[in-house]
């Protein structure tokens, strides 16, 4: 394994030792991105040729050299969060139906990580004609191929089915509640309404809604839900892609973040000013919140390059208020979806060529690459990753530790 020392060749790239000091080794699933060598390109194609949609191949490097060494290093303070022997492994494989999306959320006492299939996409049939699907595996089968790069075929991927009343309709977003799991529904077509469930991680996954209005108005499209550290309230995401992909009426709120207290029933709104609010996450300890905003994306309505793409942060007071929001990072390719924090406070999204990886700061540190969109994924307790990427499912091993809250009031 080459060391970080004053010249290193890497990928068929030379990289200078300045902008890592010479800290420790680089593991064999890593390499070094030195952002340098593309400050200045020969050739910068015009938006029409290379945008968002693009997967952006440094030079000297290959697509095939990129995913052949997942774990991307632009800065050292991503080697702590690697550790000394990354791992990257695609466990479950779809070759049409976007099997593998939203929703990933670690149940801890069965020590199984739940995620749901895409709903809207013409693959897959879900969205109005069909709700999504809720899916689980084991996460010891997952850690007993961490040694191999494909093990496709080697873990069980379950469909989870709730019961028919209340059923989980097109699952999105998850999180852990009260022992149980949380899903945040994207409803369907005019009277089934966007909706907090509470499903039981076991059998017979019985289920509940927690909410499924604002005031007798239904939402747009539930997206994410995240529990503040603190004061246990629910903090979730609404967002029109419902309508954007054909499974729901015309918006009929503005796009928001909201905040719920289930034990008082009360609802509020959080934060607006929003194009389209997607993933939610806290801090740690609880003092600031980051809202992705996927604005770029309008589904089967396009792109509009022009909006954001970007991952908010706002401070938390003490009574849960979100206020001084600021730009926390613009992320490329594609767009920031799921979001989520390790256990030090650092900053993770999924997005159009994998896991990009900030600081606290903004300062983007390192990716997981797997070369492709991923909407969402979550840690799984420390050292363990579940990465959605549509039709593909990996299992990642690593330093960091996810940033669980226990969400008992």
């Amino acid at each position: 394994m080459p060391s970080i020392s004053s010249w290193l060749l890497l990928g068929g790239c030379l990289f200078a030792g300045p902008a890592l000091s010479a800290s420790g080794n680089i593991p064999a699933q890593a390499q070094l991105i030195d952002q340098r060598k593309f400050n200045v390109l020969n050739n910068t194609r015009p938006p029409a040729e290379f945008n968002d949609t693009n997967i952006f191949v440094p030079p000297g490097m290959t697509e095939k050299s990129l995913t052949g060494q997942p774990f991307h290093v632009y800065d050292e303070e991503f080697l702590k969060i690697i550790g000394n022997n990354p791992t990257l492994t695609r466990i479950a494989y779809s070759e049409v139906d976007p099997l593998f999306h939203e929703a990933v959320v670690w149940s801890k006492g069965t020590d199984e990580v739940f995620f749901a299939q895409n709903a809207g996409p013409p693959e897959a049939g879900t969205g109005l004609k069909k709700s999504s699907i809720v899916e689980k595996i084991s996460l010891a089968e997952a850690a007993a191929v961490a040694n191999k790069t494909d093990a496709v075929g080697l873990v069980t991927v379950h469909n989870v089915t709730s019961p028919e009343s209340p059923k989980v309709i097109n699952p999105n977003g998850g999180n852990n509640y009260r022992g149980k799991l949380i899903f945040a529904g994207e409803g369907q077509g005019n009277d089934t309404a966007p909706a907090l469930y509470v499903m039981n991680p076991k059998e017979p996954y019985d289920t509940e809604i927690l909410l499924n209005n604002f005031f007798g108005r239904q939402f747009n499209s539930l997206n994410d839900v995240a529990i503040h550290p603190n004061n246990k309230e629910i903090y979730f995401t609404d967002v029109p892609y419902g309508y954007y992909q054909d499974f729901r009426p015309s918006p009929g709120l503005q796009n928001q973040v909201y905040r719920f207290n289930p034990d008082t029933g009360a609802v509020r709104i959080a934060a607006d000013g929003f194009t389209h609010p997607n993933g939610f996450t806290f801090s740690p300890d609880g003092k600031h919140a980051y809202v992705t905003d996927t604005g770029v994306g309008y589904s089967f309505y396009g792109n509009n390059l022009t909006e954001p793409s970007s991952i908010y942060r706002f401070d938390v007071t003490d009574d849960g208020t979100l206020e001084n929001r600021k730009t926390f990072a613009f992320a490329s390719p594609g767009l920031p979806d799921g979001v989520h924090c390790d256990s030090w406070g650092n900053v993770y999204a999924g997005c159009g060529d994998g896991i990009q990886v900030w600081n606290p700061s903004g300062k983007l540190i390192g990716k997981i690459f797997v070369g492709t969109t991923s909407a969402n994924f979550n840690f799984a307790g420390e050292g363990r990753m579940v990465i959605c990427a549509e039709n593909s499912l990996y299992y990642a091993t690593l330093a960091a530790a996810g940033n669980y809250v226990e969400s008992e009031m």
